[in-house]
């Protein structure tokens, strides 16, 4: 059986593909793919595989538009770090799911499934559910974030947030005005939830503003390092798998 993967976290898609083989380990992953550019120009070139294993919010794109550019014949296996209302939309659809971090059980269950319905034949209308997602995306973006501070609840708009950061397993929002407080949410988690036309996942542990970059420097090798505001100590590069798509961002 020939499996394609896309997903836009090179680390998250190495866990998976190798998660695959422990379930059986004659899985061929004949392609990683990391954006929707990428995957179209994939299939464009290449025969279906058996089935794709497809991250839902890809930094360029929701992942269903990969389907309005290409015509792909696969069955599909959708991953997410949380999203409710695409959880619904699968239930409907009779499409399974995972839910990020990935289950070792979960997946095996999954591919369970997936020989079940390649004997009935069952397929996915990508269409309608790109429809369904572009318009529920529209109004689903975060924009406020609640934090306890004392025994007080403070409510902060997206505007006043410039960037966001991970450091020891805690998540961490950055204002304006150089307050940092910790948020209950995985940077996965805010990936979903933040509009990726505003913010970007530059690394694992930061998500940045557009408004909050204030120099690039160009360094060897076609790094890229962030001066943020307000600044930071801490060294933020953008990661070498994800430059051409912040080049792209930063339009």
């Amino acid at each position: 059986m020939k499996i394609v993967i896309i997903e836009d976290e090179e680390l998250a898609a190495r866990r998976l593909e190798s998660m695959i083989k422990e379930c059986d380990n004659s899985i061929e992953v004949i392609a990683r793919l990391e954006s929707v550019e990428e995957s179209v120009e994939w299939f464009r070139n290449h025969t279906a595989p058996d089935l794709i294993f497809l991250d839902i919010h890809l930094e360029d794109d929701l992942s269903f538009a990969i389907f309005e550019k290409v015509k792909v014949d696969a069955p599909v296996i959708f991953t997410t770090a949380f999203d409710e209302y695409a959880i619904r939309a699968f239930k409907m659809k009779s499409i399974d799911y995972l839910l990020k971090p990935i289950v070792q059980e979960e997946l095996a269950r999954s591919l369970d499934k997936f020989h079940e319905f390649s004997s009935v034949n069952t397929k996915t209308d990508m269409e309608s559910l790109f429809r369904l997602f572009v318009q529920g995306n529209k109004t689903e973006y975060k924009e406020r974030f609640s934090v306890t501070i004392g025994q007080k609840i403070k409510t902060f708009a997206i505007a006043d947030i410039n960037w966001f950061y991970s450091e020891e397993g805690i998540s961490f929002m950055v204002t304006a005005d150089n307050h940092q407080y910790p948020i209950d949410y995985s940077l996965d988690e805010l990936s979903d939830m933040l509009d990726p036309g505003v913010f970007f996942r530059i690394n694992r542990q930061f998500i940045v503003k557009m408004e909050s970059i204030a120099n690039i420097h160009i360094y060897p090798k076609g790094r890229l390092k962030l001066e943020l505001k307000p600044a930071t100590d801490k060294e933020v590069f953008v990661s070498r798998d994800k430059v051409s798509r912040f080049k792209q961002w930063l339009g």
